[in-house]
């Protein structure tokens, strides 16, 4: 008796994205409303401040060479009065370790400052924003442009705006550039169309990016790829000052006549008015609670502090506040207190520290470096008279803004002497310098093997000394 084989089971195959929406929601683009108050403005303030150094500084001279300029071809680094070389990396290291200690204490204190003030993406995004809205219109004119089909004013508008946006990113681009390669310079080689490879490459990079992170992307940057927002929380507790809902006085949300009293009504504060969401560069609702998508503009507490102007509501249903004093119902000088806890306190003295430190170290910083290299083709030779002689290169590297002489001579050993026909050395401002020096010891003064010496370089003028150790061989 023949069995038959089961009948097969068709599965349809369904497309993954007809499969409850597919894997992802498509982003619904955010038309961030205008908004004016004492935030607002403290914002367009760190955009003056921030991009008039950005943009300036690179013009501004000091003597005859940029004032910051990370000359990575000459390998020097000047910074205002500074001359570093890649030895003085540990003063760029110090700086970088400000900045990380910094942006811990400033969120310890008051959350994401940085992302709502400062930050280039928050700063340039704004710039973005500003313009959009000065050719666009309104937030309600842009909706209506992107809504409606093709037309010349469209065209017009559109065009227009990425065009202004283009010469600004890609003026942002070679201003960046400006800060690697002497901007003077790298103006004229544009003009010429002289530009090296890599200059042509980063100002495009640079430009490139500022124009679709600003113009395009916008919070997506601050949503999905900027790291700092997923490690913040870490950061946070509960007396940082973040910006709040005040979730008892504004609870239940409903619209009444500003004459009526809305407790009697049985409402809260909040007219539900929606203007919190429609500022917020994020698209977040505060009145959920905290969120990791919030910058900490403020922006919100200024739309919500203008309608409480015309309910005549006290300020403050959205603020900067701490969980803990939402929770207690306590004052901002009770706030405050809670504010400067011992965690802020020890980041704060720890910064103090390390700056002390830093300017310390500039103080006495010696402004002369030099390197001391064997020459390897020759390591022990007898010279002329029986002296035995070894062979080095010194790098000596001028620190300073003016020409320097420097001298050079030898100890470590008996008898040891410079056998270099001149030993005063010419150095430019800011300048490094290759030179030969031989060494030479009596045969009969040292026994065979290694034997440490020293160089010593200083200046003519005797401002600047530097010792640095090297090996003298004695052959067997």
């Amino acid at each position: 008796m023949t069995v038959p084989a089961p009948a097969r089971k068709i599965i349809p195959i369904v497309p993954v994205a007809e499969e409850a929406g597919g894997l992802y929601e498509a982003t619904k683009k955010i038309y961030p409303r205008s908004v004016r108050g004492k935030f607002a403005r403290w914002r367009w303030a760190m955009v003056f401040v921030t991009q008039l150094f950005f943009y300036a500084t690179p013009w501004l001279q000091w003597g005859d060479r940029q004032t910051l300029l990370f000359d990575l071809v000459a390998r020097r680094f000047y910074v205002f009065g500074l001359v570093l070389y890649p030895q003085d990396l540990i003063y760029l290291s110090g700086l970088l370790v400000l900045s990380a200690l910094s942006l811990f204490l400033f969120t310890a204190v008051a959350g994401r400052l940085w992302c709502g003030y400062a930050c280039p993406q928050t700063v340039y995004t704004e710039m973005f924003m500003w313009i959009e809205q000065r050719i666009e219109g309104s937030r309600i004119a842009r909706m209506r442009l992107d809504g409606e089909s093709f037309s010349a004013e469209k065209l017009v508008k559109k065009w227009f705006k990425h065009f202004i946006w283009l010469g600004i990113a890609m003026w942002t681009g070679f201003t960046f550039v400006g800060y690697f390669t002497p901007i003077r310079e790298l103006g004229m080689e544009f003009l010429q169309t002289r530009m090296g490879s890599w200059e042509v490459f980063w100002v495009f990079f640079y430009g490139l990016a500022t124009y679709g992170n600003a113009g395009f992307m916008r919070e997506q940057v601050c949503k999905y790829m900027c790291p700092y927002a997923r490690f913040q929380s870490a950061m946070f507790d509960k007396d940082t000052l973040i910006v709040s809902y005040d979730l008892p006085r504004g609870e239940p949300r409903g619209v009444h006549a500003r004459a009526q009293d809305a407790r009697t009504q049985g409402l809260g504060d909040c007219i539900d008015c929606g203007l919190c969401v429609q500022v917020c560069p994020t698209g977040i609702d505060i009145r959920e609670g905290l969120q990791y998508e919030c910058i900490g503009c403020g922006l919100c507490v200024d739309a919500c502090n203008t309608v409480m102007d015309r309910m005549a509501q006290p300020h403050g249903l959205i603020r900067y506040a701490t969980q803990n004093g939402l929770a207690g119902g306590w004052s901002a000088v009770q706030v405050l207190r809670r504010v400067f806890r011992p965690r802020v306190l020890i980041y704060g003295a720890v910064l103090l520290a390390l700056c002390v430190g830093l300017l310390a170290s500039l103080v006495v910083r010696v402004p002369l470096k030099v390197d001391v290299v064997r020459d390897r083709t020759s390591l022990a030779r007898i010279a002329d008279g029986g002296k035995l002689e070894n062979v080095y290169r010194l790098q000596i590297m001028n620190a300073t803004e003016r020409s320097q002489r420097y001298r050079i001579d030898a100890s470590g050993l008996k008898g040891l002497a410079v056998a270099t026909p001149s030993q005063a050395v010419d150095v430019g401002p800011a300048e490094s310098r290759w030179v030969a020096v031989r060494l030479q010891v009596p045969a009969e003064d040292a026994p065979p093997g290694s034997h440490t010496v020293f160089f010593n370089v200083r200046s003519a003028d005797g401002a600047s000394q530097v010792s640095e150790k090297a090996v003298f061989l004695i052959p067997r």
